[in-house]
């Protein structure tokens, strides 16, 4: 999973939004992909919806932090915790 994870966020960062949420809707339980999910939501604009995700993902919903950064630092947690294993 951690790898498809890391994917969504590429596929986000290369602007393909639609791939990315696909992928993310599939591991819904899982903390990171709710918190992935919620900064495309807030890269959609629907920050109603994001703010559930980040509620989903346990994180603060911080609407006016700039999508790319948060994406890239979830990016860098995820690998991070797969260099642990």
């Amino acid at each position: 999973m951690l790898k498809e994870l890391l994917r969504a966020i590429d596929e986000a960062l290369a602007g393909q939004w639609d791939t990315a949420h696909r992928i993310v809707q599939n591991h819904e339980t899982d903390a990171a992909a709710c918190w992935i999910h919620a900064v495309l939501h807030k890269i959609e604009g629907d920050l109603g919806n994001s703010s559930y995700w980040y509620r989903r993902a346990g994180k603060p919903a911080l609407l006016d932090r700039d999508a790319w950064d948060e994406l890239r630092q979830i990016k860098t947690e995820l690998e991070a915790q797969h260099a642990k294993r």
